[in-house]
């Protein structure tokens, strides 16, 4: 069809969030070392225009609260020429691996989020 098909944006905000954890100083691979997991509650898109077949995309991600037993991510994804044509947001939530209870987020996941908040 030329665009991207509509299933893909959750890809790009697990990518995008995956990334931006990364970029902070922390990975999802030593938060699940630490025993936590993340799951998503809620995945919520707003297609604003079309992205196009093998365009380039910049997807900007930001936590707009600090994150209790829950967190909360939101996206803005542009086009090649800077267009805003996406908005989304999810909910993901904490949880002991080894109880499956939601959680607070360790130490170091709160110590690398504190300067922004």
């Amino acid at each position: 069809m030329q665009y991207v098909y509509y299933g893909n944006y959750a890809m790009y905000y697990e990518v995008a969030r995956v990334e931006s954890l990364r970029q902070l100083g922390l990975t999802y691979k030593e938060l699940e070392a630490m025993g936590i997991i993340m799951p998503v509650l809620e995945n919520h898109s707003e297609f604003l225009f079309p992205a196009v077949y093998d365009e380039l995309l910049r997807i900007v991600v930001t936590i707009p609260e600090k994150p209790g037993v829950r967190i909360r991510f939101h996206y803005e994804i542009f086009n090649e020429k800077g267009q805003l044509i996406h908005r989304g947001r999810t909910l993901l939530a904490f949880v002991n691996q080894k109880t499956g209870k939601p959680c607070r987020p360790p130490e170091a996941f709160q110590n690398v989020l504190s300067p922004y908040f």
